[in-house]
């Protein structure tokens, strides 16, 4: 877990941007984080000697419960070879920096809450990010190890009725589930998340946001396992996941796809504020039955399938 943060600094000619981040590091502090702010001589500044310069004096922590931060392409380069977490800091002296390799880039560090950076440390260290609680359940970021549950769940022929599978072959699926954790969590900071009950950790569903080709607006999707069907679980979690994309994603649109004779989504998403528009044919089944990195299925053997579509102004 997240016990450490080093800010690795090259620049430090302005005062208020030392001020900025010592008043960072204060805060973080108060949250419980132990921080350092250090600026490495030019000497040590090796693959071999940065990280043992940093650290000659710190034995508590380990490499992975540490976050770097820093505002220099040259020292981020150093770290992250080094196998270290490194996020980028942008400021007025270094506009230059292109920090190329990371996956964050905080700006205004004054302002940055101490959730963006637990949660980019998250992201380097392969934590699934929690994104919601309800009443009764977690939404959480899916994992690997989650797949076999949804087998589980897909497992009874009615969750498929209206819907599409899982791939016929488990690794295959855990494949698809990697990448798309690495691709899309990464890239977009949402996408389809497992949903936990709280009262025992049971996986009992998916639910939330993703981006079909063809159409502009995000897309709501959702789905409870028939155990734990007629008693609410999907209306609680949808509710809760829209009013997480209006009020953090800032979606002002939502659509959701629902097949014509799913007269129970249907419903659910008009009580959830959806309205009714057209019927349209939606591509089914783009990877087919096996799972090739990603290559949809030829064109030649392309489904589809009739949907209604349905719209929520937020």
């Amino acid at each position: 877990m997240l016990r450490e943060i080093i800010f690795c600094l090259k620049y430090h000619t302005d005062v208020s941007i030392s001020e900025k981040i010592r008043g960072a590091a204060d805060y973080l502090e108060d949250e419980g984080i132990r921080c350092q702010i250090v600026y490495p001589e030019p000497e040590i500044m090796t693959k071999e000697g940065l990280l043992l310069g940093i650290m000659e004096n710190d034995s508590e922590h380990s490499l992975k419960d540490i976050l770097f931060l820093s505002d220099s392409s040259e020292l981020s380069e150093i770290l992250l070879g080094s196998g270290a977490y490194v996020v980028g800091l942008q400021h007025e002296e270094n506009p230059g920096e292109g920090f190329p390799g990371l996956k964050y880039v905080f700006t205004d560090i004054d302002e940055v809450g101490f959730d963006s950076y637990e949660k980019a440390y998250q992201r380097y260290a392969r934590i699934p990010w929690t994104i919601l609680e309800t009443k009764r359940c977690i939404i959480r970021e899916t994992t690997v190890e989650d797949v076999d549950a949804f087998y589980e769940i897909y497992a009874n022929p009615e969750m498929t009725r209206y819907m599409e599978g899982l791939f016929k072959n488990p690794e295959d699926e855990k494949k698809y589930q990697a990448d798309y954790i690495e691709k899309v969590y990464g890239l977009l900071g949402f996408g389809t998340w497992t949903v936990v009950r709280k009262e025992d950790g049971k996986i009992i569903g998916r639910a939330g946001f993703s981006v079909r080709n063809g159409f502009d607006d995000v897309e709501l999707g959702f789905l409870i396992g028939t155990d734990y069907q007629r008693q609410g679980y999907a209306y609680e979690v949808c509710e809760a996941i829209l009013k997480y994309g209006r009020e953090v994603l800032l979606f002002e649109r939502i659509i959701a796809f629902v097949k014509a004779e799913n007269l129970v989504s249907i419903h659910l998403c008009e009580k959830l504020g959806f309205e009714k528009k057209e019927e349209v044919d939606i591509e089914e089944n783009i990877y087919g039955e096996e799972y090739h990195d990603g290559v949809k299925v030829a064109p030649s053997r392309a489904q589809f399938g009739k949907y209604i579509r349905m719209v929520l102004a937020i």
